[in-house]
């Protein structure tokens, strides 16, 4: 065979070996998955599911240094649209459509995994609304997958993890509290009287109002003298991984109080706007350092599949200062 046509032919070869993905027999490399649509999620879940979504998994390695992170938050600029109160940063750009969500007291309010993926990737979860997405519906906030190694990415998460003071962005009340123990993630929410509480377990189950009295009158008939407005403990109990509610429970809150004998109170399931969660409209008292949680092994049937999930009581103490 000539020298041109063995040129020719092995051309043709090589030519066609390219063609079908082939270099001398090598296998042709898969094509790249289709990116996963963001999902998009409303505050209100996010308030019910202990601030993720529900079904939400992320899993973050142990580490960071929370001054090294905030440090990184002054590098990145990443106060141009974030606000942190008292954190002693520029102010934030005025340009409202870029702006996104303050972080004062955000540490509260999402695990340190829900940060971590925010971060690296903005798209995955999407709040709907001002402050969250631009004209597209996807996230106003770059990712930094590609500018930070994981030691900075948990820098900055411990970082953000420690905002817990100041103003509460997300509406959660006021002494909002939140930890993982166990098979539980346990979040904590008391309203006090003076701040919209409940108006008593008579109201709470659709009493019918009465006209008040005139003042000095005595009470009408076959009434008693009306109680003074308690407050109201919430608590949110879902599983550790997805905060998914965990129902039939039973659990109970005692308030320690120094000095004083501890008042214990049973909590019983109930439903608000932020979900179901086993509740009690009672007062706690002033000068309460403590509550602790006494979550018994759950009453609900278990098949096989579960057997001894939710089993083992459990203790939970929150510190009340």
């Amino acid at each position: 065979m000539k020298l041109k046509t063995i040129v020719s032919t092995g051309a043709l070869v090589l030519t066609a070996a390219l063609t079908a993905g082939v270099w001398y027999g090598a296998r042709a490399q898969a094509p790249a998955p289709a990116p996963k649509a963001p999902r998009k999620v409303t505050m209100d879940e996010l308030h019910r599911g202990g601030g993720v979504p529900s079904g939400w998994a992320f899993t973050l390695p142990p580490g960071g240094d929370a001054a090294r992170g905030r440090q990184l938050f002054r590098e990145l600029e990443c106060y141009k649209c974030h606000t942190i109160a008292g954190g002693d940063f520029p102010a934030a750009a005025a340009d409202a459509k870029n702006t996104g969500p303050a972080l004062t007291g955000m540490g509260g309010h999402h695990p340190a995994e829900y940060f971590a993926e925010s971060i690296v990737s903005p798209n995955a979860v999407i709040v709907e609304g001002p402050g969250y997405t631009g004209d597209d519906g996807l996230s106003i906030m770059p990712s930094y997958a590609d500018t930070l190694s994981v030691a900075q990415l948990l820098d900055l998460v411990v970082y953000l993890k420690s905002l817990t003071g100041g103003g509460h962005v997300h509406a959660a009340a006021d002494g909002a509290r939140e930890k993982v123990i166990g098979e539980y993630r346990i979040r904590v929410e008391y309203t006090g009287p003076t701040d919209g509480g409940h108006a008593g377990q008579e109201g709470h189950h659709g009493a019918m109002s009465r006209a008040p009295a005139a003042p000095g009158s005595p009470p009408a008939p076959g009434t008693s003298a009306a109680k003074p407005p308690a407050g109201h403990l919430a608590v949110f109990i879902g599983t550790a991984d997805t905060g998914e509610a965990v129902p039939y429970l039973p659990v109970r809150a005692t308030f320690f109080v120094a000095g004083k004998p501890p008042r214990t109170v049973k909590l019983v399931p109930m439903l608000d706007a932020n979900g179901v969660h086993y509740g009690a409209d009672v007062t706690i008292p002033d000068g309460t350092d403590t509550v602790r949680l006494n979550i018994g092994a759950s009453t609900a049937q278990t098949m096989p599949a579960a057997k001894g999930r939710f089993s083992t009581p459990t203790t939970a103490v929150f510190e009340w200062r």
